[in-house]
């Protein structure tokens, strides 16, 4: 065993049947916040999953090297009490991670109140690989990201509804009728346009009403929780009671559109056209993906900034 100040294990000096339980000896010596780093001649993948199964989710796991000739990873204990961020936290706090979660399918907006592991157990994706993504994201350059996190609440809202909102009801006629004109040509040999002309008309309904009910509603609540905390006007009592009730119901909403969306990308093979498609089935497929695109950003802002941000505003009023 090789041992430093550094606290290095190489595993490759142990006898195969001394690996695992040592690194087990050495990983339940260390104190919260502390880390060990392996060295080994190949991938200690296995080891991951099998201190996931023994010790549970009490660790973060880094690659430093991958072969081929050594792999190195450092294997940190969590503090007591530190909550694991859930992918809609990692999403707010940096985009270019949620480039990440669209290449895996991983659903950070109405989904978003995962944690990594528990979303890639779920599509049964290699946990490993997904972080390792993730901590390269971290070094990855990027131009100046958008400030979302640093907006005051009322501008957020009205950024929402000038840009997203304004996208959805000028997209959506297009959509329908695109729908419905490549069934009509296509349906008898594609029928999986039937039920994605039906999707369409569902998300349309939805949303219709659904944005409604935010710029009538919460939304201006939201803004007049803003002018409660600057002390600009006083808070009036609202009918709804707590504002985690129409954010509950936003959320629901968010979340049928969401799996309308995914069902739309499932049935389409991730918008893959067939042989015989004319220009109109690429438009409608096009169009398609590029509305998911704007969805998912329009709905993390609310799920991931907006909401959560109005509950802490109403709970530091209220105490």
């Amino acid at each position: 065993m090789q041992t430093t100040a550094e606290n290095i294990l190489d595993v490759t000096l142990l006898e195969p049947r001394q690996k695992h339980p040592t690194i087990f000896v050495r990983f339940d010596e260390l104190a919260a916040g502390e880390h060990l780093t392996i060295h080994n001649d190949h991938d200690p993948k296995p080891l991951y999953y099998q201190l996931i199964g023994e010790r549970g989710n009490i660790f973060t796991w880094e690659y430093l090297e991958q072969g081929p000739e050594w792999w190195i990873v450092k294997i940190s204990k969590k503090i007591a009490g530190e909550n694991e961020e859930t992918l809609g936290q990692i999403a707010a706090k940096d985009l270019r991670k949620a480039q990440v979660f669209k290449k895996y399918g991983l659903d950070f907006c109405c989904g978003g109140k995962k944690t990594v592991k528990e979303a890639c157990t779920e599509k049964g994706l290699d946990v490993t690989k997904v972080e390792q993504e993730l901590q390269q994201a971290d070094k990855m350059p990027s131009a100046r990201p958008v400030p979302y996190g640093d907006w005051s609440l009322d501008f957020l809202s009205d950024y929402i509804v000038n840009t997203h909102h304004s996208y959805v009801r000028n997209s959506l006629p297009d959509l329908l009728m695109y729908a419905e004109k490549v069934k009509s040509v296509h349906g008898d040999r594609h029928p999986e346009l039937i039920r994605i002309n039906q999707l369409v008309i569902e998300i349309n309904a939805e949303l219709g009403a659904h944005m409604i009910k935010e710029e009538k509603v919460l939304f201006p609540y939201i803004k007049a929780l803003v002018a409660a905390k600057d002390n600009t006007q006083p808070l009036q009592a609202a009918h709804f009671g707590t504002v985690q009730n129409p954010i509950n119901m936003m959320e629901m909403e968010h979340e049928l559109v969401g799996k309308n969306l995914e069902e739309i990308r499932e049935l389409s093979k991730n918008y893959a056209l067939p042989g015989d498609a004319c220009a109109s089935y690429s438009l409608l497929y096009r169009m398609l993906e590029e509305f998911e695109e704007d969805l998912h950003l329009h709905v993390h802002l609310e799920n991931n900034i907006l909401f959560p941000k109005a509950l802490e505003i109403e709970k530091q009023l209220n105490n």
